[in-house]
């Protein structure tokens, strides 16, 4: 018998029958270590720390060498569009529904922690809602904002850091995706959360970098 199965009896003690429990094969680490999914989602982000480390470098390195920032062009109306500062209302908007998806998504974490299956499905449902409706919000600001990946190095480091945080977006509503299948199928329970409490972190992880990409391109 594997731990996948479990002992009941059928009224005769001298035949215990074995059910299959899909569950109970993989419990939650209750020893106080770190699984192995946990610790390869940990050493993931820290790849991307790094990785959006060197994006913020490489910005902070040709806002040095670009005096004034943002550049001014012979083009008025591109010179007014690259003014950020004058209306970070939209993107603060856009902050605000990260900030929002990454307290719905603990809040499943915790729901499932306590066996909730239907406050945990509910929760990361209205993430993954809120995760495709900043999406779809930043794809709209891409279309009005008047300018583009070729205007200037503003516009080419604008794109950049905003582009590849939006593909990372992208990718945690993948893995929403794929957690609410899976919750819709009954495979987490308190005993076994470790992919929900991974997808958590690294969902937790771009909303910081987006925090982090909303202070320096529309306030600093």
């Amino acid at each position: 018998m594997t731990a996948s199965s479990t002992l009941v009896t059928t009224g005769d003690p001298g035949h215990p029958v074995a059910e299959h429990n899909p569950v109970a094969a993989f419990p939650h680490d209750t020893r106080g270590g770190i699984s192995n999914p946990i610790l390869g989602m940990l050493l993931f982000i820290c790849s991307e720390v790094m990785f959006f480390s060197g994006l913020f470098a490489a910005y902070f390195s040709v806002r040095a060498a670009s005096i004034p920032w943002p550049p001014i062009t012979k083009d008025a109306a591109l010179n007014e569009h690259f003014n950020l500062h004058a209306e970070p209302w939209y993107a603060a908007g856009l902050t605000l529904i990260l900030i929002l998806s990454s307290v719905t998504c603990q809040l499943g974490v915790w729901a499932i922690r306590r066996d909730d299956r239907t406050g945990f499905i509910r929760a990361f449902g209205v993430t993954l809602v809120l995760g495709i409706l900043f999406l779809l919000g930043q794809i709209y600001d891409y279309s009005t904002i008047g300018f583009g990946v070729s205007d200037t190095p503003f516009g080419t480091t604008f794109y950049t850091l905003t582009g590849f945080h939006g593909a990372h977006v992208f990718g945690g509503a993948v893995m929403l995706s794929v957690i609410l299948y899976r919750g819709l199928a009954g495979q987490f329970s308190s005993r076994h959360y470790d992919a929900v409490e991974g997808v958590s972190l690294y969902w937790h992880f771009v909303d910081v970098v987006w925090i982090a990409l909303f202070s320096t391109l529309y306030i600093l």
